[in-house]
């Protein structure tokens, strides 16, 4: 009896016997089906067989000096290379005993002796029928998966977008609609200050022309006291420049944290672009009622102007620090439940792995030996286990409590860095020990 051999395509069948004369019987019987067949006596020739070559299917001897059948069957399924071979066993014990053994350790069939050439030949073909269904099935599993990740990647950006987009016209709103009243009184300060120093050049005169003022007047003055007045005029005047200076300044914060206007890569500054993401978080680095302030430590190094999106990457800051805090945050909170925060500033070197009593976050830029600028963000926080740093990046993972995070910032800061900036982004952390995350971005992006 001749198989069809036009989809086993010379399948390779690897027998092992420590008879000769059931390997040259099996041979023969098999290359005449069109099998392409190799031999081995024991078990260690068959698991060097198939490191070398890997076999479709092994027909596999029980009974064996040294290495019985099982125990290669084990060592087999134990590989990464040989697990998926079927394996089929052969015996002269039809035994009950011996079958469920068989399978256990991972056999898809048996087959006794003596053999019968067309049963031997239908249970092969079978097999490898079933491995090529397994290996098709396997195929479209991984064309699924992909799918399915190129479908959570297409989310998180279009969510990543949409919540840009938002929030780029929320902040340039709000930016726009400050500008022009604080412009206005910025502008008009200058005029007020100068018509209240005339008013108080006038008074002076006025005393100086009638040094005896009526008592009425005298009590006037002396109710509102209006030495200190004069003298704290020009001091309040100064103030207000100052907190009109500093709207102006916050304002232009927004306006480059939005970037609404540039989708393109440009120079960038990039500790203008992290001061600029600071002034959006300074309500939550400020001292609470359960905390003291987070201390911001910067150890910033001359940077060149580095090609970016300049709006994405500020994102990636706002994540990042964003996420210190949280950790922080969650640190403090533990520590309170139990002996409670300590004050004062810890005067050792600060990093990764320092728990200073004293919330604080160091950001940390350089230029690597690879012409990428380096930015590392690191805080003193609750620090995240090593079984979690791997999913770290991955959509909508989060190890923050229920309502707390998205998990969607990192992986939204993973695409923008790697993806879009041909970057890299790493953490570095451990349990109760803080952790610190480092983004690498090219200077000049290369042409796509």
């Amino acid at each position: 009896m001749h198989f069809n051999q036009t989809n086993l395509q010379k399948k390779n069948i690897l027998v092992v016997d420590d008879t000769p004369d059931n390997l040259r019987l099996l041979s023969a019987m098999l290359t005449a089906q069109g099998f392409e067949v190799r031999k081995a006596l024991n078990g260690r020739m068959a698991l060097t067989a198939c490191q070398m070559v890997l076999p479709d299917v092994i027909l596999l001897d029980i009974n064996m000096p040294e290495m019985n059948g099982y125990q290669v069957c084990q060592q087999l399924k134990a590989d990464d290379k040989t697990c998926e071979v079927p394996v089929i066993f052969i015996s002269a014990l039809d035994d009950v005993v011996d079958k469920v053994k068989a399978f256990d350790v991972g056999g898809v069939d048996y087959i006794a002796k003596p053999f019968h050439g067309a049963e031997v030949v239908l249970r092969i073909e079978n097999q490898i029928n079933l491995r090529l269904l397994q290996v098709k099935l396997q195929e479209k599993n991984f064309l699924l998966q992909q799918a399915l990740d190129n479908l959570k990647a297409a989310q998180v950006k279009q969510i990543q977008n949409e919540k840009m987009v938002a929030l780029g016209q929320l902040v340039a709103g709000l930016a726009h609609e400050i500008n022009n009243p604080i412009s206005f009184i910025y502008g008009n300060l200058k005029y007020a200050g100068e018509y209240v120093q005339e008013l108080v050049n006038m008074i002076e005169v006025y005393q100086q022309e009638y040094p005896k003022p009526t008592p009425k007047i005298q009590q006037i003055a002396k109710n509102i006291d209006l030495n200190f007045i004069i003298k704290d005029l020009q001091k309040l005047i100064g103030a207000m420049y100052r907190g009109s200076d500093r709207i102006r300044e916050i304002v232009q914060a927004l306006q480059h944290f939005s970037r609404h206007d540039e989708a393109e890569m440009k120079p960038v500054n990039i500790h203008e672009d992290i001061e600029n993401t600071l002034v959006m978080l300074q309500h939550r680095l400020r001292e609470t009622a359960d905390r003291p302030a987070i201390v911001l430590v910067k150890d910033y190094s001359n940077l060149p102007l580095v090609s970016c999106y300049a709006s994405e990457l500020n994102q990636v800051f706002m994540h990042l620090l964003n996420n210190a805090i949280d950790a922080i945050e969650e640190r403090v909170g533990n520590q309170s439940s139990t002996d409670g925060i300590e004050e004062g500033v810890g005067n050792g070197e600060w990093g990764v792995g320092n728990q200073s009593s004293t919330p604080q976050i160091r950001i940390h830029t350089e230029v690597t030996d690879l012409n990428m600028v380096k930015i590392a963000i690191a805080d003193n926080g609750t620090g995240i286990e090593e079984s979690l740093r791997s999913r770290l990046f991955d959509p909508f993972f989060t190890t923050k409590r229920v309502g707390k995070g998205s998990g969607l910032g990192l992986s939204i800061s993973y695409q923008i860095i790697v993806q879009k900036h041909r970057g890299n982004i790493t953490c570095t952390s451990s349990g109760g020990q803080g952790a610190e995350f480092a983004i690498e971005i090219p200077i000049e992006q290369p042409e796509p």
